[in-house]
């Protein structure tokens, strides 16, 4: 069992790497269509690796800014193929100079952040606030945990995401992802065909005179996960 997990794991990687790269030529070509190329095929990812996925609540395409929870890439694909939004991916510099595979975050634009310097979060205030007043409306996501979590704990929310919101008087949706990690294991390198749940929590125009938001969010959020936990779906 252990190693059809793995199997499971390194087919579904490999689904994800094959795919990508197809996707990286389409978005040369097509420039004005990277957002329709990133929800396609994220789609096609999904069904490949046998996956479906259950949505409840509604995506307000009109918010200014997703917070997300975070388990691993599946979290960004399932929310690009679940249903078409032109989504702006907050992502560590990093991933943006990967070789070949940093033209998915390149060609359609996405926000780069360098966690290791200071100007880092002027120039995402910068990038978030040129993103709110655009003409064509895209929606930031952002994971406030910074990276995955191994569990379903989240971890300590850092502050970007809540600086931003205050700084540019953001009107936020928040959404839970659950089951994602069992899809696809990071962690321990396993993988089982699933259905991946995402569930959109009320939006909500922030207001920086109450001081404790932001905490009171990420309560919240690990609340609609332990309610995931207790119907035994999760890991």
């Amino acid at each position: 069992m252990k190693m059809f997990a793995k199997s499971r794991f390194y087919y579904g990687a490999a689904i994800i790497t094959i795919v990508a790269a197809i996707m990286v030529p389409l978005m040369f070509i097509f420039r004005k269509d990277t957002s329709k190329i990133l929800h396609k095929y994220n789609a096609l990812i999904m069904k490949l690796m046998g996956a479906k996925i259950e949505v409840e609540g509604s995506r307000d395409n009109s918010v200014d800014m997703f917070i997300i929870n975070h388990q691993g890439v599946i979290d960004i694909i399932a929310m690009e193929a679940a249903e078409f939004s032109d989504i702006r991916w907050v992502a560590k510099r990093q991933l943006f100079e990967v070789p070949w595979f940093g033209n998915l975050l390149r060609l359609p634009n996405m926000v780069s952040v360098d966690r290791e310097n200071k100007a880092g979060l002027i120039k995402l205030l910068r990038d978030a606030k040129e993103t709110k007043d655009a003409k064509e409306h895209r929606i930031l996501a952002i994971f406030p945990e910074g990276t995955r979590s191994k569990g379903q704990k989240l971890r300590d929310f850092k502050s970007g995401a809540k600086i931003l919101a205050e700084k540019l008087e953001l009107t936020i949706q928040p959404v839970i992802i659950t089951n994602s990690k069992k899809l696809l294991n990071q962690h321990d390198f396993t993988g089982e065909a699933t259905t991946v749940y995402i569930k959109y929590l009320e939006p909500f125009k922030v207001d920086k005179k109450e001081k404790d938001w932001y905490k009171k969010l990420q309560e919240k959020m690990q609340q609609e996960i332990d309610k995931q936990e207790e119907k035994g779906i999760l890991r």
